[in-house]
């Protein structure tokens, strides 16, 4: 391997340790999560106030104010957030993701998984749930929520809070959760 190689390899690990690192420094209290989470629930609506039927019709919701994600050829993202079931905080919730090929730059966004039934909560909840690198999200645009529908009893909307970031890759999402006591 060559020295140039062997250097974007250097970088791309720092890059991705960064990432980790960064979003597992400090945890906020759970009350100042609860509020953040509803306050990006209350985002989404602005955007798109077609997705207030999916917050009222849903069992439950996953919601995460603020993913970052970053990658030099290898790349990852991390965020935390707060699980929802019939409108009220259940549990605490990590997404970690990893993604592997062409792809450069940095970017922050907020995610929210609806989860149809309980069976879908649940399996989220086991933390059996898992995506290919966002393949199913739907961009958070006036009238996607129309547009949209659950598949597998899971649907996941994003919206973009800022930064750029190009890439054709391949990858996966993973969720952690942990029950509020």
């Amino acid at each position: 391997m060559n020295l140039y190689k062997q250097r974007l390899l250097c970088f791309a690990a720092l890059l991705v340790a960064t990432i980790f690192l960064a979003g597992c420094a400090s945890t906020p209290s759970e009350d100042s999560q609860i509020r953040e989470a509803r306050s990006t629930l209350d985002r989404f609506v602005d955007r798109d106030p077609g997705l207030k039927a999916w917050i009222d019709g849903a069992h439950g919701y996953a919601v995460f104010p603020e993913i970052g994600k970053g990658g030099f050829v290898a790349g990852g993202a991390f965020g935390r957030g707060i699980v929802f079931e019939r409108g009220e905080p259940v549990g605490r919730t990590t997404v970690s993701q990893a993604t592997l090929g062409a792809q450069i730059g940095g970017q922050a966004y907020s995610q929210v998984i609806f989860f149809r039934d309980d069976a879908a909560l649940r399996t989220f909840q086991r933390e059996n749930l898992e995506f290919s690198a966002q393949a199913t999200a739907v961009a958070a645009t006036a009238g996607a929520a129309a547009t949209t529908s659950y598949e597998r009893g899971v649907a996941v909307f994003i919206m973009t809070r800022g930064g750029l970031m190009a890439e054709a890759t391949i990858g996966g999402q993973r969720y952690r959760y942990t029950p509020i006591d």
